[in-house]
């Protein structure tokens, strides 16, 4: 393995904030790219559980690795890449395990995790924050809730042309039923809709009491609402392609709080531009990356993601589905609890 150097933490301009005192318990946490409140969470929390966290400012990098210098166990955000060569240099720094706070991990090359030994963990968090989220957007997205507010702002009262549908009277395909989807499902049932649903993981069979299960061809077909829960993998990536978009019906919506890689942005864009497609909200899309989590107001994004806000049928949110109280509570603690997991089971081992 080729070792390339190592940029100083002075050369990567990040501020490394240990926590540590001189009493301070052996088990230690760098943390990278945290919100104020998450680490105010966190030095909160940590105490209770022996843990010393050291936050650093920075994303997770080749340059940054080495401010991880000294800790074991690592913490990294959904929204940063973690590259191979940044893998590398985080072992190089002596680093044996890695825990993203998210439920994906999609955002990681575990491939060279494993190569490497780094152990690579995910965090549950309230599945309510995402369910909740999910329906807001669908009523949002049936009642053309984005360009009533817009007209609004603009100082024009009048009704719009289109009238909205209340969800008793679609069906909506639940593409996914893991902790999420199946609250997105009992939220539905209270609106009164009809469900349907696939699971990309287990077979059709399987059945559900919640639901009717079918194939997701035949979801697509017969949803008024398609909405996305599934996690993204090799199988799943592109899972609504031209093909299945063009079976949907010419009224129906697309919503997406998974991963933006579910979808064919290049096949949505073209559906949605030609009219053959009812619309889109969207709180994750390709090329998300470097745009979300942003202020763009002075610097114009272009490609995909400018068109689709072209789109009066489009609504998007950046990936703000997760980002409630509870859910920072629980990836907190998650986290904590899945380093002190490893370092037991390190020693025990």
């Amino acid at each position: 393995m080729s070792h390339s150097a190592t940029a100083t933490p002075a050369e990567t301009g990040a501020r490394a904030h240990d926590d540590s005192a001189a009493s301070a318990p052996t088990t230690a946490l760098t943390i990278y790219g945290c919100r104020p409140d998450e680490a105010a969470l966190f030095r909160e929390l940590a105490p209770q559980t022996g843990i010393t966290p050291r936050f650093i400012d920075a994303a997770p990098s080749e340059a940054s690795a080495e401010l991880a210098r000294g800790t074991r166990h690592v913490s990294v955000g959904h929204q940063s890449r973690v590259t191979a060569s940044t893998l590398r240099a985080f072992a190089r720094a002596g680093v044996t395990s890695l825990s993203t706070r998210s439920v994906g991990c999609d955002h990681i090359d575990l491939e060279e995790a494993a190569r490497l030994g780094i152990a690579v963990g995910t965090v549950a968090y309230s599945p309510d924050s995402v369910a909740d989220h999910t329906l807001m957007l669908m009523l949002m997205a049936v009642r053309h809730a984005a360009q009533t507010v817009r007209r609004v702002d603009a100082g024009d009262f009048r009704l719009g042309e289109r009238r909205g549908r209340e969800l008793r009277d679609l069906t909506v395909g639940v593409v996914g039923t893991g902790r999420i989807g199946s609250a997105v499902i009992a939220r539905l049932h209270g609106f009164g809709a009809r469900v349907l649903s696939v699971d990309t993981r287990m077979p059709v069979s399987r059945g559900s009491a919640s639901a009717d299960d079918v194939t997701l061809d035949e979801l697509v077909e017969r949803s008024d609402i398609v909405t996305l829960h599934a996690p993204l993998t090799n199988e799943t990536h592109h899972l609504l392609d031209a093909r299945r978009l063009a079976r949907m019906r010419p009224d129906a919506v697309v919503v997406n709080t998974a991963r933006g890689g579910l979808v064919d942005t290049a096949a949505l864009l073209e559906a949605l531009e030609s009219g053959l497609l009812g619309g889109a909200a969207l709180d994750v899309v390709e090329g998300e990356e470097g745009v979300f989590y942003t202020d763009r107001r002075r610097h114009p994004i272009d490609g995909s993601l400018a068109r689709l806000r072209a789109l009066p049928n489009v609504l998007i949110t950046p990936h703000a589905a997760f980002d409630t109280d509870h859910a920072l509570h629980d990836i907190v603690e998650n986290t904590l609890r899945a380093c002190l997991e490893f370092e037991n089971g390190r020693r025990d081992g």
